[in-house]
């Protein structure tokens, strides 16, 4: 008999549950997971701590590049941010520079910042209340 772990029940309903939106918003709170877990690989002088999780945080933008809509004017603009943010982590990686993931870090953090507000303009439209993320 098979036990299950009560937390990984919680995160499987919580992305099978969840809107598109809310997944974008998962993806841009997991890159800065891993962009903090690449600092501290720098800090602790943890070089596979550090590659990981810069790779792992280079791959969700990539994620957002592929699943862009070029149809949108915008589109293009993120493409060329994101492939900006992706070199600078490659940069980053390569001489263990803390500055680019910090700067890398800020462009998540308003992109995901940017994205709970669009979510929660949303979520107002649609049910007329205002709710947290």
């Amino acid at each position: 008999m098979a036990v299950n772990n009560p937390y990984q029940a919680y995160q499987q309903n919580s992305v099978t549950q969840s809107t598109p939106g809310e997944l974008t918003l998962m993806l841009y709170n997991g890159c800065l997971k891993f962009l903090n877990q690449a600092k501290k690989g720098i800090e602790t002088n943890n070089i596979e701590l550090k590659n990981t999780n810069i790779q792992k945080a280079q791959n969700i933008l990539r994620e957002f590049m592929v699943t862009l809509d070029m149809s949108q004017s915008v589109s293009g603009s993120m493409a060329s941010l994101y492939e900006f943010m992706i070199n600078r982590l490659v940069e980053a990686n390569i001489n263990n520079d803390m500055e680019k993931i910090e700067e890398v870090y800020a462009l998540t953090l308003e992109f995901r910042d940017t994205w709970k507000q669009v979510i929660q303009i949303n979520r107002q439209k649609q049910y007329g209340t205002p709710g947290e993320i």
